[in-house]
């Protein structure tokens, strides 16, 4: 009924509309009316489509067996609709990855045209964000770029409040506080919005990346999750409605190496929009030119073009590759 796919380390479940309503999810028919009726169903999804079956949980993994669940086709020719359903069953506006996968089950379904398509992910946080999609060869791997449009920056592009400037690398920046307050390596980031919100985190030195399992921890678990997510699982401070959090440390000349803390889920191995704020973050604060930039996370490398206009970033791409798992 589920597949579930890889793409770097990112794990998502994939089912039809349809499935899950022969399943028993009381599921509206249209991707717009599912998102507003999202508190009605969404958890019952995640249960019956993410959580282990009874006894198959390995030990030390994840409380789910993937990282949210793709909802979709809505439609049997493009422009296609999708959810995409974070495991505390709350709804995102945009996942590179989950995208990448979702571009693949429609490749293996024959409903993704040669030269691409439109796909609309509805949420209930605003209009539905639209991502264009095209199948493409990158140094021999089959995957697909994703068009991410025009990122926007600073506190206002994602609704941070209560945030003072700052400085990093002659740039201005933010200093949210919360966050120092953990670590106090952790005193400059970058807000970017991809469609989605993040906050980049500038550290000086790759040793300052918190590890995944660090971040699991008390008191970092705590504390991370009361900024990223929204009220009431989390504090919704700096941003009311959550944020994605990142980590980033300059490697080498346009490539940088992160680390995810996403606003739903948790420490993720890997993320296609985290990796794009990244990119972008780095490039607004002079660490990257325009062109190509690869990000390292620890579920594999995302290529990320940034093309530049006059100092302006205008356009952000990446590109995915996915495999199905099961």
């Amino acid at each position: 009924m589920t597949q579930f796919y890889d793409a770097r380390g990112n794990i998502y479940g994939v089912i039809s509309p349809q499935a899950l309503r022969e399943s028993g999810i009381d599921l509206p028919m249209g991707a717009a009316q599912c998102a507003v009726s999202r508190p009605s169903w969404s958890q019952a999804a995640i249960a019956l489509c993410c959580d282990w079956p009874e006894g198959q949980r390995p030990v030390g993994s994840k409380s789910h067996r993937s990282d949210g669940l793709l909802i979709g086709p809505f439609q049997s020719a493009p422009p296609f609709d999708v959810l995409i359903v974070n495991t505390d069953g709350t709804l995102a506006e945009r996942s590179g990855n989950g995208l990448t996968i979702f571009s693949q089950s429609l490749l293996e379904q024959g409903l993704m045209p040669p030269e691409g398509a439109s796909l609309r992910v509805h949420h209930d946080k605003g209009v539905a964000v639209e991502t264009s999609v095209k199948p493409a060869v990158v140094e021999g791997v089959n995957g697909f770029w994703l068009d991410l449009g025009q990122p926007g920056f600073g506190p206002s592009a994602v609704g941070a409040q209560q945030v003072e400037k700052c400085v990093f690398n002659g740039h201005e920046v933010s200093h949210v506080a919360p966050l120092a307050q953990l670590d106090s390596a952790w005193q400059h980031s970058q807000f970017v919005r991809i469609g989605n919100p993040h906050c980049v985190t500038l550290l000086t030195d790759i040793a300052e990346l918190p590890s995944n399992s660090q971040m699991r921890q008390s008191p970092w678990a705590e504390g991370l999750t009361r900024i990223a997510y929204a009220m009431p699982t989390g504090a919704g401070q700096p941003c009311p409605a959550g944020v994605n959090l990142q980590w980033a440390a300059l490697e080498s000349a346009q490539r940088i190496v992160a680390r995810v803390f996403e606003r739903g889920e948790g420490p993720t191995a890997s993320s296609g929009t985290s990796a794009s704020a990244v990119a972008c973050a780095a490039w607004a604060v002079g660490w990257v030119a325009s062109g190509e930039v690869h990000v390292v996370m620890p579920g594999g490398t995302a290529p990320v073009l940034l093309e530049e206009e006059r100092g302006e970033l205008m356009r952000v791409r990446l590109f995915g590759t996915a495999r199905l798992i099961g």
